[in-house]
């Protein structure tokens, strides 16, 4: 009977948002009990490749297609995925009861170390620790990084703590983000089964 309790939460575990503006056309769809697979087509090649991180080392199953202004930059439409990843990801995660709710996770990549933890909490905040010693990553203009994560926490409503330990490679430090973040989102959105399908917080609510 467990068993099967546990397999209603995982299936219904599964969010559609579309959001669309005078500025972009975004659909996100997240499985948070997938595999990892990805379509990722934002029109920013360099986000696509972060989307596939959070995809692979989360195991969250992720579809996210989007058109924006790209001839103006690409501030719009990275801003825009964040935002609907984050509704789509809160979405999925229903009332939040039986989850784990916190996640930590430390990620090397070569000389690059961060550390990301984060709670989801009800609480949107965001502390961003990065030191990105460059610009652009190819043509992606790495101050997009931080405004996707504040797109992310406010509409995902986290706790997120984002903390670069060590780093001189802007694509390495990015990288390692993307991948602590995905792995301590994966510990997060766990069904505990001690907690019985419980609102996990002592004051009943979130």
């Amino acid at each position: 009977m467990q068993t099967t309790e546990r397999q209603i939460i995982q299936t219904s575990r599964i969010a559609t948002v579309h959001r669309a503006t005078g500025e972009t056309d975004v659909q996100v769809t997240i499985n948070l009990d997938g595999t990892g697979t990805c379509t990722a087509v934002t029109g920013i090649p360099f986000l696509d490749h972060m989307l596939h991180q959070i995809a692979s080392h989360g195991l969250i199953d992720l579809d996210v297609r989007a058109t924006g202004d790209w001839e103006i930059d690409d501030h719009h439409t990275n801003e825009d995925v964040g935002i609907t990843l984050g509704q789509a990801l809160s979405k999925a995660l229903g009332d939040r009861k039986g989850i784990v709710r916190f996640g930590n996770f430390l990620a090397p990549l070569d000389e690059a170390l961060v550390q990301v933890a984060l709670d989801f909490s009800g609480r949107p905040h965001l502390s961003y620790g990065l030191e990105i010693p460059t610009q652009r990553v190819g043509t992606y203009d790495t101050q997009l990084v931080r405004e996707f994560f504040v797109a992310l926490v406010n509409h995902s409503q986290m706790t997120l703590h984002i903390r670069q330990l060590d780093g001189i490679n802007s694509h390495h430090i990015i990288e390692a983000t993307f991948k602590a973040f995905a792995r301590a989102t994966r510990m997060a959105v766990e069904v505990d089964p001690r907690r019985g399908g419980m609102i996990p917080s002592s004051k009943g609510v979130l």
